[in-house]
């Protein structure tokens, strides 16, 4: 659990590049002079420290409790004036804001003509990029001006009502479709995929219908943007990963198809790989698998030139990625060397992840640690996700990590308190809704281990296996399977060897049939 202070100011000098606080330093000298020196002297305070300390600023700044207040806010305007003034030549957005704050300027002067001009460069700017409320922000301007100074005929007037009319339609649109997306991607983070028929009869009832209103092919690349996104949720909840991929792809096509909009909107274009990846794994496709994470290692690689936030998603998405592929191969072991790095990555960025990505971070090394034998760690990844107090994020995985737990106790022997510890499953797993045919196959094997003759134990663990295996393509009770290989496992008890190897083993298995499927 991170502990240190937070300040707003200090982590945004601390999240500045050499280039950024060398600029900064630059522009603070050119506006303020060196009747500002205790300004400049707390920046350089704040930047000097590892972690937020007000005492230590007040010793190297010499200020007062009451002037530190009103300082560091100045700062932190300062600092993002200077980020906007060195940004906005690499920023159409914010060249389009410029455009419009020109336009303003001019139009205050009463030089009118002028500040139309710089309008229609906004506006065409802004319609070039499908920044839609923003070539409607312009439109208004235009209206605003040509009422105290007609410079408009009548057939521009029509063309300038046909044209706001247009954008209001994309305007609505691209908010509908961005609401749908956000609900859906709120809901896998409280709930994961569907439980049962109820939950999804509730999708359908409700999205289903909003959804199938649309066509892509009428759509803009804004709205077609924010419809594939919600058709990846919506598909990826229901547990149709196949058009999860269709869909993921359809989302990475279109960046494609349109550079400009790839390098203004890098991170939502790489964030695609993120579902498209999901998508392959849950599909268990290999090759594909493989590719697609070395075309995004190169697209990883590109996101250095742009900016810290897109090397956080790049770099979120690689390394989740990267476990999955070592527990689809079934290499545990050589998976777990690359945990330390990724670990070191969560600490580091510790305050700019979501929790729930921090949960599924700690689950999925989890994974690698059970895999690879070694329950004591794979305890302790998955008590950072019991631990956690919000019973609304995520509870598939809050539900999930305790049972992986319940097993992992298991397997290091410590079943003296084993009674307790599944009564207070059982109860969990009540309260979050979430106790399913699967969960109580599991738990009432657990139960029955401390009473079972040796004798009897490998015929219940076929016995617990047939049953789980008739549940892998059931709609709802298959859900487990997305979340630990219990197969696998018991696969391994059954024949006295390590789950690492029995995966390996499917893994081959399952290559050698593709090769002769594709040389018959």
């Amino acid at each position: 659990m991170n502990s240190l202070k937070q300040d707003n100011l200090f982590d945004l000098i601390k999240s500045l590049s050499k280039a950024e606080k060398r600029n900064f330093k630059l522009y603070a000298n050119r506006q303020n002079g060196n009747h500002e020196a205790k300004f400049i002297q707390l920046f350089d305070a704040m930047d000097s420290l590892l972690e937020y300390d007000e005492a230590k600023i007040m010793k190297r700044c010499p200020v007062t409790k009451l002037q530190l207040s009103n300082m560091k806010a100045h700062l932190y305007n300062q600092i993002l004036v200077s980020l906007r003034l060195l940004n906005v030549q690499h920023n159409s957005i914010l060249q389009i804001r410029e455009q419009m704050d020109f336009a303003r300027i001019l139009y205050d002067k009463g030089l009118y003509k002028q500040s139309l001009k710089e309008l229609d460069k906004a506006k065409t700017m802004a319609l070039e990029y499908n920044q839609y409320t923003l070539a409607l922000d312009a439109i208004e301007f235009q209206n605003v001006i040509e009422s105290l100074y007609l410079n408009r005929s009548m057939a521009d007037n029509v063309e300038f009502t046909r044209q706001a009319k247009a954008l209001c339609n994309n305007v609505a649109n691209c908010n509908e479709l961005s609401a749908i997306s956000l609900h859906l991607y709120s809901l896998y983070q409280q709930l994961g995929y569907v439980r049962s028929e109820k939950d999804l009869n509730l999708i359908n009832q409700y999205f289903s219908v909003k959804l199938n209103q649309y066509r892509d092919s009428n759509l803009s690349f804004s709205e077609k943007f924010y419809y594939y996104q919600s058709m990846v949720w919506y598909n990826y909840i229901l547990h149709n990963f196949r058009n999860c991929y269709r869909y993921a792809r359809k989302w990475l096509d279109l960046f494609e198809t349109n550079p400009n909009m790839k390098e203004l909107m890098y991170d939502n274009y790489i964030y695609g790989f993120s579902k498209l990846l999901d998508g392959i794994f849950l599909m268990n496709n290999h090759k594909r698998m493989v590719a697609a994470l070395n075309m995004f290692q190169f697209e990883r690689l590109n996101a250095d030139k742009y900016n810290r936030n897109v090397k956080l998603i790049a770099d979120t998405i690689y390394y989740y990625n990267k476990i999955n592929l070592y527990c689809m191969e079934g290499n545990f072991d050589q998976g777990i060397q690359i945990i330390p790095t990724i670990e070191q990555f969560i600490t580091e960025n510790y305050n700019n992840l979501e929790l729930h990505k921090r949960m599924l971070f700690h689950y999925k090394i989890a994974c690698l640690y059970f895999g690879s034998r070694q329950y004591d760690l794979c305890i302790e990844q998955l008590r950072k996700i019991n631990e956690t107090k919000d019973p609304r994020i995520r509870r598939d995985l809050q539900c999930f990590a305790r049972i992986l737990t319940l097993i992992s106790h298991y397997e290091l022997g410590l079943d003296h308190n084993i009674g307790y510890q599944i009564k207070s499953l059982y109860s969990f797993l009540v309260r979050m809704n979430d106790l399913h045919t699967a969960q109580n196959e599991i738990l009432g094997f657990i139960r029955r281990m401390t009473t079972i003759n040796e004798n009897e134990f490998k015929s219940e663990l076929i016995k617990l296996y047939n049953r789980l295996k008739n549940l892998e393509s059931h709609p709802y009770e298959r859900r487990i399977f997305f979340y630990l290989d219990i197969i696998s496992w018991l696969e391994s008890k059954i024949e006295g060897v390590s789950m690492e190897q029995i995966i390996k083993r499917k893994f081959r298995n399952q290559q050698k049939q593709i090769l002769t499927e594709k040389n018959s």
